[in-house]
């Protein structure tokens, strides 16, 4: 298809200069296409997969701890597309040629030809495979596939699992890569080893890998929420995942990882299910570690290692059962890290000195001195160990060798009474990791989640087996399920708990908050962002739920009290205030009527970037806005993480655009800012913003 477009790319050119009639609109257009291939291009060099569920992931999830050094030349591409995408537009600006006659007839042609680009692109093809994935589907029918294992384990083992960044069992081929792996590929055959082992959508990137391999479900973001993962206070708390079922059973779990917990919410996940530690780059910097074990995405694997063998002997010593996991990360691609104990690994290939394969080739070294390390301590017989690739392999160095392999995960599992062989996965993923593991433990439990154990000789219907029949035709349904594991079943009833945060079903979410009901009173949707927006695009025939300040609904509301409005298909309209709210209401409730147009909301839109440290006293808000609504609106202080208003006051720009606004401190605020708010229509463009202390009754 890449001909097809750029053919295409190439008459959109020449029907662009063909004629000046509409040449702004054509312009616009072809920039406006040309950005999308561009932002494409980028995703597709770092998800390896184009947009895809991943994708959607990581712009909601926190990006805190990401390596973004590692991708700076394809930051740097990306810049140079987006330049070259906006060359129309200054063509457009500089071309004077005579009216074409033809113009209407080219125009005419330029928006099929767009149209043709667009099918024919990956944009397309992209959008067609999240929709199918995202739609809304009836999962009724595979719900009675999802187990909880219930039963006491037999015997309880120590279990130390070992997550491999990347690191697919595509690497241990020796044809291809001949000792690149030597010692996992000793472990390998010591181990049961399972082949064939693929990745299912909603399991491809590192979170994800986490969650499928410990909870037997896919990860999928709750209805609507892809841009908000920060905001939701657990993370899938309908779901029972491995940590939880082996905390019931008397185990501890601890997590030793090098990168930022709250990267993608991997810290989060783990504390819901059943995590007792979390130990991740912040506990490693308060261990005083230099600065040369540190990469941009966290401590080298060498020193993670070390420390994950020093807290296996300390929880050994307890004599209590317990689960230790890692997670390395000098594989992350594109190229790899060399941590300070591998400095002269130099892997001798055919394919050049490439950094990746370094990099393998040191954590093989790595990894397997860990195993050895167990095996050989007074603990290693009561030890059942687990080496996983979290994901297959991102784009990276290595892309255009893997791509002519057969891919598959890296999955072992070594232990007293575990018989060295191949076990071979006709129709087996990630999600079915877990399961294996319990059944290795107790033979009678053999499912977790939608994960059936890859030892059973007769596995049931599973989400696995879903991926492979009918070209994947029923697995949106584990989708839909597994999406529903975010807030559970009972949503209808709303309320507002002490800290503050908006109670749906079994989640917490922090408002603002805008729920969308259908006819049957299902949750159909949840925003966390743009909300006042979605607010006025949704669909009049759903009933809604808006959940904010008070300040969003009332001109005349001075104060920090939560109201909850809601709106339904035939008019009706109720605001609940803060103690009803409190207390907790129905949302399929009946409503008052209402003769008038549905409301316009307003919501909060910061002016200040950041919290500033302001001591108590007298303060002289300034502002000067060279854009500002036609109508009055509400500027506030607010502080401690937006929680506490501070001051709050009705203004009306005067002609020059300047907003003047008093208000006091009693106490000094670490985290003062300032916001507007606004309709979702309304724009305040500041020009010059200060506070100024007053000199009469500063005490600062």
């Amino acid at each position: 298809m890449l001909w097809i477009l750029l053919l295409s790319l190439l008459l959109l050119t020449g029907l662009f200069l063909a004629s000046d009639k509409w040449m702004w609109w054509k312009a616009s257009l072809m920039s406006l296409l040309l950005l999308a291939l561009s932002a494409w291009w980028l995703i597709n060099k770092l998800s390896g997969d184009g947009l895809n569920a991943a994708t959607l992931y990581h712009l909601g999830a926190d990006m805190e701890g990401a390596g973004i050094a590692d991708f700076k030349g394809y930051i740097a591409g990306f810049i140079v597309l987006a330049v070259v995408s906006l060359l129309p537009l200054a063509v457009a600006r500089v071309r004077r040629t005579p009216a074409s006659v033809h113009g209407r007839q080219v125009f005419g042609g330029f928006v099929l030809m767009w149209l043709v680009a667009i099918a024919v692109s990956p944009l397309y093809r992209d959008g067609q495979r999240l929709y199918q994935q995202m739609r809304p589907v009836d999962y009724s029918m595979v719900a009675p596939e999802y187990r909880v294992p219930q039963q006491p384990l037999g015997k309880p083992r120590n279990i130390v699992w070992i997550y491999g960044e990347s690191l697919e069992r595509t690497y241990l081929d020796e044809t291809t890569f001949p000792a690149l792996m030597p010692n996992l590929n000793r472990l390998a055959s010591q181990a049961l080893d399972v082949r064939g082992l693929v990745s299912a959508e909603g399991g491809g990137w590192t979170i994800a890998g986490l969650v499928s391999s410990m909870c037997g479900v896919p990860l999928t973001t709750a209805k609507e929420d892809e841009n908000s993962m920060g905001r939701m206070g657990s993370f899938l708390p309908e779901a029972v995942c491995l940590g939880d079922y082996l905390k019931q059973q008397g185990y501890t779990n601890h997590y030793l990882g090098g990168a930022n917990g709250q990267f993608a919410g991997k810290g989060q996940f783990l504390s819901t299910h059943g995590y007792d530690t979390v130990d991740d780059l912040a506990w490693f910097k308060k261990q005083k570690v230099t600065r040369a074990h540190f990469s941009p995405w966290g401590v080298h694997d060498d020193v993670l290692l070390d420390k994950a063998y020093d807290r296996f002997v300390q929880l050994s010593r307890k004599g209590e059962p317990f689960m230790l996991t890692t997670l390395t990360m000098d594989t992350h691609h594109p190229a790899g890290h060399l941590p300070v104990a591998c400095k002269g690994t130099r892997y001798r290939s055919a394919h050049g000195n490439i950094g990746m394969l370094n990099a393998l080739n040191c954590t093989d070294r790595l990894i397997s001195k860990l195993v050895d390390r167990i095996q050989a301590s007074p603990y290693g017989q009561d030890t059942l160990i687990v080496i996983a690739s979290d994901h297959l392999a991102m784009p990276n160095d290595l892309s255009h060798i893997l791509a002519k392999q057969k891919r598959e995960n890296l999955l072992l599992f070594l232990g007293k009474d575990i018989a060295p062989r191949q076990l071979a996965t006709p129709a087996g993923s990630t999600l079915d990791s877990g399961a294996t593991l319990l059944s290795l433990i107790d033979p009678a439990i053999d499912a977790i989640g939608f994960g059936r154990s890859l030892l059973h000789p007769e596995r049931s219907d599973s989400a696995s087996a879903a991926v492979f029949r009918d070209n994947g035709k029923d697995y949106p349904r584990y989708l839909a399920f597994s999406r529903s594991l975010w807030l559970g079943d009972k949503t209808r009833q709303l309320r507002i708990d002490q800290d503050n945060q908006v109670v749906i079903g079994l989640q917490h979410v922090q408002p603002p908050v805008l729920l969308e009901y259908d006819k049957r009173w299902d949750l159909k949707s949840v925003y966390l962002e743009n909300t006042s927006k979605q607010f006025d695009l949704a669909d009049p025939a759903n009933t809604l739920a808006y959940v904010d300040r008070c300040t969003a609904f009332e001109d005349g509301s001075a104060d920090g009290d939560w109201c909850a409005l809601l709106v339904n298909r035939d008019k009706g309209i109720k605001l609940y205030r803060d103690d009803q709210l409190r207390s907790g209401f129905a949302v399929d409730g009946p409503l008052d009527p209402s003769s008038g147009p549905r409301p316009s909301i307003r919501q909060a839109h910061m002016i200040t970037q950041k919290g500033r440290r302001t001591r108590a006293g007298q303060y002289m808000l300034q502002l000067v806005a060279r854009q500002s609504p036609d109508r009055g609106f509400w500027i506030e202080a607010v502080s401690s993480q937006r929680k506490v208003v501070v001051a709050q006051q009705w203004v009306q720009p005067d002609a020059d655009g300047r907003i003047n606004v008093s208000f006091g401190l009693d106490h000094e605020v670490d985290d003062l800012e300032v916001r507007a708010w606004l309709n979702h229509a309304e724009k305040l463009a500041v020009d010059t913003f200060a506070l100024v202390p007053s000199r009469r009754g500063n005490r600062g």
